[in-house]
């Protein structure tokens, strides 16, 4: 595994690609293509836009071959998102990483050095982007996201992950085992801990609580970074996600 920034501080950067199981509706309408990767929003594939974002980066994508990302190390394939991003590192990607997704479509130079700024300024050892409700509606009033209702706060992710160094590698892993738990709600819940799944669910549970239980739980520091600016929190999901982005890109919204 590799290890270091570059000569200027600058993390590498791996893009997760893959195609998720199940039905993709945006699949559907694009038949020819293998994954949601290389759909085409405002006439260029939407990867490209998330690779123009991290011009500079020495960048590392999974799910994809290296025909369609050339001049890219490739990471191995995977079979979730964490396994991914483990299987990169363990293949040599440099720590610091950033991490971000392939139908990031509105990520910009501006919001990566916003992301990556703030994520060294904490001194944590994993960051997790997110944005505030009021920002995004402010940003695209109307539109509807997923939020975390936390007390005092509701946040939407923003598929941008800081990985400091090997502690916070412990983040990941740990992430991978939930995932193997996901259709085993008991085992999940343990894993978790039930006090916080419960004050979640009562929503007594603070933004900064979660980030502590997970920091004790995991034996690293793990720290929200929050972005004020709502086109963080969108990505291509469904057919309205693509409307709403190629209508940004258009000067529409």
């Amino acid at each position: 595994m590799g290890a270091g920034a570059d000569s200027t501080g600058q993390p590498s950067a791996l893009v997760l690609a893959g195609r998720r199981g199940g039905d993709d509706p945006l699949l559907a309408a694009h038949p020819g293509l293998a994954t949601k990767a290389l759909l085409p929003v405002a006439g260029r594939p939407m990867v490209e836009r998330v690779l123009e974002a991290l011009d500079g980066f020495d960048v590392w994508i999974s799910g994809l071959t290296a025909e369609e990302a050339p001049a890219r190390h490739i990471a191995p394939p995977a079979a979730s998102p964490a396994s991914a991003v483990l299987a990169a590192a363990e293949a040599g990607a440099p720590l610091p990483l950033l991490v971000t997704t392939a139908d990031h479509a509105l990520l910009t130079r501006e919001l990566v050095d916003a992301f990556v700024t703030q994520a060294k300024a904490s001194g944590a050892d994993l960051c997790v982007g997110l944005t505030r409700r009021e920002a995004i509606e402010a940003r695209f009033p109307g539109v509807s996201r997923t939020y975390l209702r936390f007390r005092g706060a509701e946040v939407s992710g923003c598929n941008l992950f800081y990985l400091a160094n090997e502690r916070g590698l412990e983040g990941v892993r740990f992430w991978r085992r939930a995932e193997a738990d996901r259709k085993r709600p008991l085992r999940l819940a343990r894993r978790i801990g039930p006090s916080v799944l419960v004050a979640y669910a009562l929503k007594r549970l603070t933004l900064g609580g979660l980030f502590e239980h997970a920091s004790r739980r995991l034996g690293a520091n793990v720290a929200p970074i929050l972005l004020a600016d709502g086109a963080a929190a969108v990505d291509v999901d469904k057919p309205s996600d693509l409307a709403l982005v190629e209508a940004v890109l258009r000067g529409e919204a």
